[in-house]
């Protein structure tokens, strides 16, 4: 007969990874987000014409505007992204149009992003750290760090990380992996459609700071702010983006299931 005190002492040395954690889960609708940002005549809106899973995805669209000097933001945003020393797991289901012009400028579909005034890029108040762009028919990632306060994103890391070769009209799964530390106990993974194409360890990966930097997905046109001005001909671009979540393990938001 198994007694009590056995069954207690026998859950008690379960694997840790028995204790994953699912920090933050979006399927692909309006709700949840704490913050919907369409900036200028970008727009973010819920369908369920063109869904990776279940029953709806998010579309984000950016139009260019020759005579528009700001930014061009059209993203939801979770607070809660990550504090140094957080170890952390993120994914999330990305689709491009089918007729997606492929070109130098970047395309930003996810980033980290803290507000510390004064210590900002390009002029404001938010700083980025570790994104996921677009550029050509890649995707291309980043990790920054370094003290907070040196100005102009004038940081260490390494800037610029192939993650792999992506298509237009295709449904394509991205999981990172950020171990945050701002010391060489840092790390880096990103897998792009199951595959682990980036492998980073032993670096610094975010500030020397505690910040809490917020988690935002959608189409970011920032190559059309930084450069300025627009590359190719298209100037209407369209994302659609599902499957998003935050956890302790690669499990937990893993959109392939």
């Amino acid at each position: 007969m198994v007694s009590i005190k056995s069954l207690i002492l026998a859950v008690a040395t379960l694997p840790l990874a028995s204790q994953a954690t699912r920090i933050f889960y979006n399927q692909g609708t309006l709700s949840g987000w704490d913050n919907v940002f369409q900036e200028h005549n970008g727009r973010v809106s819920e369908r369920t014409n063109v869904v990776y899973s279940g029953s709806s995805a998010l579309k984000m669209e950016q139009t260019f505007d020759p005579s528009y000097n700001g930014r061009y933001h059209s993203e939801v945003r979770h607070n809660n992204g990550y504090r140094r020393n957080d170890n952390r797991y993120y994914g999330f289901a990305f689709r491009l149009s089918e007729g997606w012009q492929f070109q130098t400028q970047s395309y930003n579909i996810a980033q980290f992003i803290a507000r510390r005034p004064g210590a900002g890029c390009g002029g404001d108040d938010f700083m980025p750290s570790t994104m996921v762009w677009i550029e050509g028919n890649r995707l291309k990632t980043r990790y920054v760090n370094g003290p907070y306060s040196q100005p102009n994103c004038n940081r260490g890391g390494e800037w610029s990380i192939d993650v792999g070769e992506i298509a237009a009209g295709a449904w394509h799964t991205v999981v990172i992996h950020m171990n945050w530390r701002s010391d060489s106990s840092g790390a880096m993974e990103v897998w792009l459609d199951g595959s682990r194409t980036v492998s980073r360890s032993g670096v610094a990966t975010t500030t020397s700071d505690d910040f809490t930097f917020e988690f935002r997905v959608g189409l970011y046109a920032n190559g059309w702010f930084d450069r300025p001005g627009m590359v190719g001909s298209q100037g209407f671009r369209e994302i659609w983006m599902d499957e998003i979540a935050i956890g302790t393990t690669y499990a937990d938001v893993n959109p392939r299931g």
